[in-house]
């Protein structure tokens, strides 16, 4: 193993409550083993970029109800292409190179449930956003 490979692996956060088991897909696998500590590892990254998302949008996001920024959230992350391949690049450069080779096997299902992991994370953390945005108006 190389060094880069060692050294991602070993800042990874360890993930207690998502376990693989025998009988998981190799899809569901990799979100537990992979995905998910890397979500959690960048996760100051992906609020940072969703923040500067919507203050290029012209701060919309903090004026809505709870509903429609959960809403917008899943939007930013499903329709806008750019800001989308902006996160999958956020993840996928923290993989290593054997990740790499399993993602660009099975990029289509592993795209949808990293997304899906992406607007979860942002979603639950709302309260982060709407602090961060305050502590900068003020």
């Amino acid at each position: 193993m190389n060094d880069r490979q060692n050294n991602l692996l070993r800042i990874r956060p360890k993930i207690k409550k998502h376990q693989t088991f025998e009988n998981m897909s190799d899809e569901e696998r990799f979100q537990n083993d992979t995905l998910r500590p890397v979500l959690k590892l960048q996760n100051l990254l992906l609020i940072a970029a969703f923040v500067n998302y919507t203050n290029k949008h012209k701060g919309v996001f903090y004026e809505l109800s709870t509903d429609k920024r959960m809403q917008y959230i899943e939007t930013a992350i499903c329709r806008d292409q750019k800001f989308r391949n902006s996160v999958k690049g956020m993840l996928i450069g923290q993989f290593t190179v054997p990740e790499y080779g399993f993602y660009i096997q099975n990029s289509s299902k592993l795209n949808k449930r990293m997304m899906n992991l992406v607007i979860v994370r942002l979603q639950e953390q709302v309260q982060i956003l709407l602090a961060d945005h305050l502590s900068k108006a003020v």
